[in-house]
């Protein structure tokens, strides 16, 4: 049985985020704490309580924590120390379920971003360091047909489309003609569902966002394949 759902979000998550916008800064934000507790924070976390029999039903090495630090739903305080911008908090609502060994290596992922104008689902594994990328590429480099069943089949397609970086030159050690060599050069293996923001406040919002997960199970199967981590 799945969880109830949870209470839906409500149209004040997206006007909080569009206020942080215009008043990112610190003492605005201490003053609307108690704002952000009840449009941000308190219906995340029911989100991601009511996701976690959901995802078990697609796969039982998927962790939906809901904690108010450390958990699935991630921080709104920007990390600064090494960017230009200084402004202190994020415009959007991140929540990630990552794998059980996500913590130990890199691993794939669910993940949910909410912000006004560019809402997004995303399944899969963004900017994997060397090692985990170089497993990622030598899998679809011998496992073609498999990456391909991946990645075109119709339920996927039509939710999903690939995105990030990827290489200008085919990378080191890989054929330039191989007839993968598009997604050889991807820095990103990452799926992404554009939605409109009045989706996140529908009643139903977590059994939708579960189901267009699901359709991502190809994908993401081979990625652990390709990571040998369970799914």
């Amino acid at each position: 049985m799945h969880a109830p759902l949870p209470p839906p979000f409500h149209k004040e998550l997206f006007t909080f985020l569009r206020q942080v916008k215009r008043h990112n800064e610190r003492a605005w934000f201490d003053a609307n704490k108690p704002f952000y507790e009840s449009a941000v924070r308190l219906p995340a976390l029911a989100f991601i309580e009511a996701m976690g029999p959901r995802l078990a039903t697609l796969s039982p090495h998927f962790r939906a924590v809901a904690k108010k630090s450390g958990g699935s739903l991630m921080r709104i305080y920007r990390d600064t120390r090494y960017s230009k911008d200084k402004t202190p908090y994020k415009l959007n609502v991140g929540i990630q379920f990552r794998h059980e060994q996500g913590r130990d290596v890199h691993a794939p992922g669910f993940y949910l971003h909410l912000e006004p104008g560019r809402c997004f689902l995303g399944a899969g594994i963004w900017r994997p360091e060397a090692a985990a990328l170089r497993k990622i590429r030598d899998f679809i480099a011998d496992n073609p047909g498999g990456w391909r069943t991946a990645v075109e089949e119709r339920r996927f397609r039509v939710r999903f489309m690939l995105d990030g970086e990827s290489l200008v030159r085919p990378p080191r050690g890989y054929p330039p003609d191989h007839p993968l060599i598009d997604d050889l050069k991807r820095k990103d293996f990452i799926a992404i569902h554009d939605f409109a923001d009045a989706k996140a406040l529908d009643d139903d919002f977590a059994d939708w966002v579960a189901a267009a997960y699901r359709t991502t199970a190809p994908l993401m199967r081979y990625l652990c394949q390709a990571l040998e981590v369970p799914f």
